[in-house]
């Protein structure tokens, strides 16, 4: 083990099997970050170790059980790039004489695994034991997944910069390597102010990278992911949502023909003009405007997350037309391998509204 701050400890499942078979006068709880959540983890890697353990809970995304969150911090999955009633952690008395908590996250060490969507209850969790005891945060080889964890603790509890937060953790453990994806994730936690902002731009991209990811394994897209329809009434949608405050405006986009809702500003999913979103593609095209026009005319199309009432994306096609649900007019186009901006850039996946299409309103 390694000590990274006071009371906060990095090690491998080497130095937690340690300590839940025999104990420790130091730790009182273990973050275990591991391919499965589940204790038999430890007897597969070694044959014969047993450790007792008792649940104190399992929490599934979307489900009930959550602990309530620290102020400032959400826990809401509704927004959530995770898939429905996927295990988002368990938590267990385990070791010598159940005297250890246990908190556990099924994450593999991929560079195209969700890691965003499990700091705010790792952190959490962190914060606690702390206070109360002291924390092991581990990983199969103590390497990429527990210094991931570790590092975003320190962005958010010190306010600093993924790089800066990853230098002074490998002052503690010089081998500590966060694998690239986790990077390029722990690079947008810092941008939304180190918390995962379901409401972010920032997080909105990345939400459509992950239904990307999983459209283009030939996984069908869950419904229960695209965003709720803004055309039906306030209710009526199959996923409850915080119906918006009474007084506050909200930018309409709405079908030109029937004046149908199809889309509200909090859908719009924003890119640069002129160099796209290279961080979101699937090595298809390079983003970026090849004729370089020093003076950029507005884009004529505005790009959307997935909605409920886009039928023909429900269906699983690759791509197609995107028509009005009341009066099937024409109002764009998808495509999952991505569409090219009048601006240039090249949006993956692209879920387009021709401008000329809609009109824009207050409601």
């Amino acid at each position: 083990m390694h000590l990274v701050r006071e009371n906060l400890f990095i090690g491998n499942i080497g130095d937690a099997a340690e300590i839940l078979q025999n104990g420790s006068t130091e730790i009182t709880h273990i973050l275990s970050v591991l391919s499965s959540a589940s204790i038999s983890f430890f007897s597969e890697w070694r044959s014969g170790l047993t450790i007792p353990t008792k649940e104190i809970k399992k929490v599934y995304v979307g489900g009930s059980g959550d602990v309530a969150a620290p102020e400032g911090h959400s826990h809401d999955d509704s927004k959530s790039s995770l898939a429905p009633q996927k295990l988002l952690y368990s938590l267990e008395y385990a070791g010598k004489d159940l005297k250890l908590v246990r908190m556990a996250l099924p994450i593999k060490d991929m560079e195209s695994e969700n890691l965003l969507d499990y700091l705010d209850p790792c952190l959490d969790f962190i914060d606690r034991s702390r206070k109360e005891g002291s924390v092991l945060v581990h990983c199969f080889a103590g390497v990429s997944r527990s210094a991931a964890i570790i590092t975003a603790y320190l962005m958010r509890t010190e306010q600093l910069s993924q790089e800066d937060a990853l230098e002074s953790l490998k002052l503690s453990c010089e081998f500590v390597c966060p694998n690239d994806g986790f990077l390029e994730q722990l690079k947008m936690f810092e941008e939304m102010g180190y918390k995962v902002d379901h409401a972010s731009p920032i997080y909105k991209r990345f939400r459509l990278k992950v239904l990307g990811d999983s459209y283009n394994r030939g996984e069908k897209i869950d419904s229960s992911k695209l965003g709720a329809d803004p055309g039906l009434p306030a209710g009526s949608s199959s996923v409850l949502e915080a119906p918006p405050k009474e007084g506050i405006n909200r930018t309409a986009y709405r079908c030109k023909k029937c004046r149908r809702i199809v889309a509200l500003q909090e859908n719009v999913v924003d890119h640069t003009p002129g160099e796209g979103e290279t961080s979101f593609e699937w090595n298809k095209r390079r983003s970026g405007n090849p004729f370089n026009k020093s003076s950029q005319t507005e884009c004529s199309s505005v790009f959307v997350e997935p909605l409920r009432w886009m039928t023909t994306v429900e269906e699983g096609g690759l791509e197609g037309k995107l028509s009005c649900a009341h009066c099937d007019a024409r109002l764009g186009y998808f495509n999952w391998s991505g569409i090219q901006c009048s601006c240039g850039s090249w949006i993956t996946p692209a879920f387009q509204l021709h401008k000329s299409r809609v009109d824009i309103s207050t409601v």
